[in-house]
């Protein structure tokens, strides 16, 4: 079967040429097709509509395959089916998916039909659960729109108040509601183009970041009395640096907001006590060139994860009424070999996420007794493993998810007291899978430089012939960002006809720390390519 786009009885549309010069650093850039941003103008949408029916002729010599492909791969998703609970605040919360419905309904139930952290719904019906209380169907949202995208979701501390946002146009512009939960009014739109939105302790007030309307940037912070008359929120903070987007949040004891500034490289925290809404931020430590940090907080202290000593940061400690540098406790070193990805931090324990060698590992230390920090096991070569649903303080267990490139998405809870995991839910895939036939494998391939580079490979055992199997290799190394060993039912159609997958961790990337990262960026990103 012939794909060749050149002997479809449609050609290409060809883009006209309109130049536009613009001078930046004394150098001058043109583009030729600058025209194309307008994304109202009639030509624009008539070019799209041009490389549409284009596509359409060049890909209907594989029109049946492509029926098969969707087929197969329809078969292989469980079409209803519902996340696993997590509590919070007297309630379970949870979300489930309806099959011919292309949307989530957003649920809880009282935690009172499970009495202790024992008797949770390990195992819940897709269907949902007595006394199910639909929050937010987004399905009935997306009525009468082309688009929908549901963004921030927060619940009051009385859980009586939903705050969400919601994006009907695509370019990730989304406006605020808040839903009261016990008359299940919704307001009017509250504000634009807003990111991240959170509760103070009163159970009335919101604080939101909004972005700018030409860079994208979240630069604002607004401060919202539910019920307050329209356009009287208070403009709280602005960054007017441009590297710099912000946006808040909530220690996990629900007692201070967190407003972060941070660039690719910077970072900055200011607190305010959640009680205190209307009181003024602190900065914990003033913003440097190249130091980040990250923050939580516990029984009167900061902890702080920050690259202050090395690439790979470190955990620090500082008493909230002094937590400048100069008072800053350290608890766990910086390690050149050891890249410390983040904590969550509980009244009796804290668990570490680092990546050692490329892979992710989970460190329980005791805050409380005198139990010796333990890790969690991971059976595989190659795996992603991460931090769940853990919304509680006090909690007595620590919930993480675990899948690889053969092993389906798996939630399992892990007794912070016994060192046991206890499977929660793991993904069910349709359709006659079997784990059994496939094999996954960690291998390193040696760049121009010498450089060890991880690679992650699957492929199915039977269909496996050495040198002879069709390869599909994927990578990406920018932003520091590790590139997640997940399950993809999606995959099972190419390794079921004897493809092999080969996921490089390429540098630019965070697989192997920081220095990783810096090894592909800025003069050094030539090596992203050439890793690959």
């Amino acid at each position: 079967m012939s794909l060749n786009p050149r002997s479809a009885a449609v050609q290409p549309p060809v883009a006209r040429k309109d130049p536009k010069s613009t001078q930046l650093h004394g150098q001058t850039l043109t583009d030729d097709y600058g025209w194309l941003r307008e994304k109202e103008s009639a030509e624009v949408i008539a070019h799209l509509e041009a490389e549409n029916t284009y596509t359409t002729a060049a890909m209907a010599p594989a029109a049946k395959l492509q029926e098969t492909l969707y087929t197969e791969m329809l078969s292989h998703v469980q079409q209803t089916d519902i996340s696993v609970p997590y509590r919070k605040n007297g309630f379970f919360y949870y979300s489930r998916i309806v099959e011919g419905q292309q949307y989530p309904l957003h649920c809880r139930v009282p935690a009172s039909q499970f009495p202790s952290a024992e008797a949770e719904p390990i195992l819940p019906p897709p269907q949902g659960f007595e006394n199910e209380e639909i929050l937010l169907d987004v399905n009935a949202l997306a009525a009468g729109e082309a688009y929908m995208s549901l963004g921030a979701f927060a619940i009051s501390e009385d859980a009586n108040l939903l705050a969400f946002t919601t994006d009907n146009t695509g370019f990730r512009q989304y406006t605020l509601f808040i839903k009261n939960l016990l008359t299940k009014e919704i307001s009017r739109s509250i504000a634009q183009r807003v990111g991240s939105v959170v509760w103070a302790a009163d159970n009335c007030t919101i604080f939101y970041t909004v972005e700018d309307e030409e860079t994208k940037r979240q630069h604002q912070l607004f401060r919202h009395v539910h019920g307050g008359a329209p356009g009287a929120d208070a403009l709280v903070y602005e960054d007017a640096d441009e590297r710099f987007n912000i946006g808040v949040g909530k220690t996990r004891d629900g007692k201070f907001l967190i407003l972060e500034s941070s660039s690719h490289t910077t970072s900055e925290q200011s607190f305010l006590a959640a009680k205190t809404p209307e009181g003024t931020f602190k900065v914990i430590e003033p913003r440097r060139d190249n130091i980040e940090y990250y923050v939580d907080h516990r029984e009167g202290f900061f902890y702080l994860r920050v690259n202050d000593t090395g690439r790979n940061f470190r955990l620090v400690t500082t008493p909230v009424t002094a937590c400048g540098q100069q008072h800053w406790t350290e608890i766990l070193p910086h390690r050149p070999d050891v890249m410390l990805e983040d904590f969550d931090l509980f009244h009796d324990f804290n668990v570490i996420c680092e990546r050692v060698q490329g892979l992710p590992h989970l460190r329980i230390f005791d805050l409380v007794g005198n139990h010796a920090p333990r890790e969690i096991a991971f059976p595989e070569p190659a795996y992603r493993a991460a931090p769940d649903a853990n919304h509680e303080f006090d909690a007595k267990t620590y919930r993480y998810n675990y899948q690889s490139l053969i092993t389906p998405s798996t939630v399992y809870r892990y007794d912070v007291t016994t060192g046991v995991s206890t499977k929660l839910k793991q993904v069910e895939i349709p359709g006659g899978f079997d784990w059994s036939l496939y094999a996954s494998e960690r291998v390193f391939a040696t760049s121009p430089d010498g450089t060890k580079v991880p690679i992650s490979l699957v492929y199915r055992i039977d269909k496996f012939q050495s040198g002879k199997n069709p390869l599909y290799v994927y990578g990406y190394g920018s932003y520091g960002y590790s590139l997640p060993i997940g399950f993809s039912s999606n995959r099972l159609s190419l390794l079921d006809r004897g493809v092999v997958l080969a996921y490089a961790h390429i540098r630019g990337g965070g697989e192997m720390g920081k220095p990783w990262h810096d090894a592909g960026r800025l003069m050094q990103k030539q090596n992203t390519f050439t890793d690959f």
